[in-house]
């Protein structure tokens, strides 16, 4: 994943507020896959193989396992002769954050988000951002817990319009984020899914059909720089993005440029020709800037400039939401009215400076509807980032969306 920074492992030290629930002191887990395990929940996608082993059908690494194994996910393994989710309920971390932080600029703006994740990654990106949790291989990463009603309970307390399944992968946990989404659905409170969009059809449509929006990373527009960089493949991806398009789910895409990898000036004009053919001039696209990280730390910070030449390649091309993240830049981070080229949504990192649109989306000067998800009035939240420690408010197993067996 490459753009949220990982949420605090320490909220004793911060003035986050807590749920309404008590702490329960969430016990150590192991690295040994057992249905014991109070965070360990049968799936449903895979098949066995004749020579004895179980593939993992979630994304396209079609994980071979013998007994015991984990897929290079982390999270999900075979135990009892099938695949199973070992972080059901567990997360890193919790965190309000502004929902373009995600980053979205056309949904729900200046709300607050509550955001969260688990370990691992069904990819292998050279370039992670997050790479301490989404290539963490230790399940001590899990350090909090959090029923789905705890969750959407706590959303609602501390007033966020959203949740967002973010930090690693979203997919790798999907029967946790899913059942996550229902609950916080039941309150009124949307799901967010920030995804590098690299799974199988089946398990997609099961996902999506519970998610509200999302954020798709879109790493790159060649299939060397998916197979040589993120060990993955660049169609997978564009089929994702290709079956969102045909759902009510809304979505944005972030490309993350890395200097010399995936920034040219030809390999970002087939992109944006790409997505005018097949999402449309509407679809928002977000270029954001690399930091060396994990294993590419050898390559320079995205100079801005890089960022807005992007964003000039996007819009020749007719994109008429395009915008410049992770680096201060007034003009790239605003939303214009592709009617009457007014700017609408004026924004100084995350902090709304002018907004000119109306409760449902539509222009004030021409009344031209903007393309998002637009319900009241704009949020106030702005740039605060605050930690929250959040524990379940009884054993696990109780309520409407909560998979696992009570104890």
């Amino acid at each position: 994943m490459a753009r949220d920074p990982e949420p605090p492992r320490d909220a004793e030290r911060s003035d986050a507020e807590r749920s309404d629930a008590e702490p329960s002191g969430v016990p150590a887990a192991t690295d040994a896959l057992s249905l014991a395990d109070e965070y360990t929940v049968p799936t449903g996608y895979w098949h066995p193989l004749p020579d004895g082993r179980i593939q993992c059908d979630v994304c396209p690494r079609a994980c071979k396992l013998h007994e015991g194994q984990r897929g290079l996910c982390f999270v999900r393994g075979r135990v009892a002769d099938q695949i199973v989710l070992a972080s059901y309920g567990r997360s890193s971390g919790f965190c309000v954050d502004p929902v373009e932080k995600k980053p979205l600029n056309h949904f729900l703006p200046g709300s607050s988000v509550l955001s969260f994740g688990t370990a691992g990654c069904n990819l292998a990106c050279r370039f992670c951002q997050n790479w301490d949790i989404s290539k963490s291989r230790e399940i001590e990463t899990l350090s909090s817990a959090a029923s789905p009603e705890a969750l959407a309970v706590a959303a609602q307390r501390l007033g966020c319009r959203s949740v967002a399944f973010t930090y690693n992968d979203p997919v790798i946990f999907m029967e946790y984020a899913m059942d996550v989404a229902d609950a916080c659905r039941e309150r009124g409170i949307r799901a967010v899914a920030v995804s590098a969009g690299y799974v199988n059809a089946a398990p997609r449509e099961e996902f999506f059909r519970h998610m509200d929006a999302a954020n798709i990373d879109l790493k790159g527009f060649t299939d060397a720089f998916y197979e040589k960089v993120t060990f993955s493949k660049l169609p997978v991806v564009l089929e994702t993005l290709e079956y969102l398009a045909t759902t009510g789910v809304w979505y944005e895409i972030t490309t993350l440029l890395i200097p010399g990898q995936n920034d040219s000036d030809a390999e970002l004009a087939q992109q944006c020709a790409w997505l005018v053919e097949h999402l449309g001039v509407d679809v928002p696209l977000h270029f954001t800037a690399f930091h060396p990280d994990f294993k590419m730390r050898d390559i320079e910070r995205t100079p801005p400039q890089t960022l807005r030449r992007a964003r000039r390649i996007a819009q020749e091309h007719g994109l008429r939401h395009v915008y410049t993240g992770n680096v201060h830049d007034p003009e790239g981070q605003t939303t214009s009215c592709p009617g009457c080229a007014r700017p609408v949504v004026v924004r100084d990192w995350y902090v709304m400076r002018d907004y000119q649109l109306t409760d449902s989306g539509a222009c004030v000067h021409c009344g031209t509807q903007l393309p998002g998800v637009y319900d009241g009035p704009v949020g106030d939240w702005g740039s605060r980032r605050m930690p929250v420690r959040l524990a379940d408010p009884g054993r696990i197993g109780t309520g409407n969306h909560d998979r696992r067996a009570p104890r």
